[in-house]
Formats: structure tokens, C-alpha cells, sequence
């Protein structure tokens, strides 16, 4: 079996190749220490008054992000 460089695929393309590929155990490790690196962005508190206004935003700017 050939090696596959995972280095080089997208997150989205990682996460369909171990949907495919259950038993490949490297998959499933590269996918995590993906997941385990990313930053998450916190958007608000539950107690902001414009907590709203702020989750709609973001909302917006995600739909806008991948309709581009």
C-alpha cells in the first residue's frame, strides 16, 4: 500500500478520505491533531447585550465566506 500524504490534502478532503477509509488509523490521528490546533474564535459571552447582533454577524460572514 502506498503511503498518503495527508500534509497535502484540505480539511474537508482529510475528513471524506477517513469517511471512506475507517480502518486507516494514521487518518484518523492526522485529522485530530488537526482539529486539536485550530484557535477557536469566541464571538461573544452569553451575558453581551448584543450577543444577537454578534451571532447573526458572524452568521453572515460564514455564508458570505463560502458562497465566494
Amino acid at each position: 500500500m502506498s503511503q498518503i500524504d495527508y500534509t497535502a490534502m484540505s480539511d474537508r478532503e482529510l475528513k471524506e478520505y477517513f469517511i471512506k477509509h475507517r480502518e486507516d488509523a494514521a487518518a484518523l490521528q492526522a485529522y485530530l491533531e488537526r482539529r486539536r490546533g485550530r484557535t477557536l474564535e469566541v464571538i461573544t459571552t452569553v451575558d453581551d447585550p448584543d450577543f444577537d447582533a454578534k451571532i447573526q454577524a458572524a452568521i453572515r460572514q460564514q455564508l458570505s465566506e463560502h458562497q465566494s
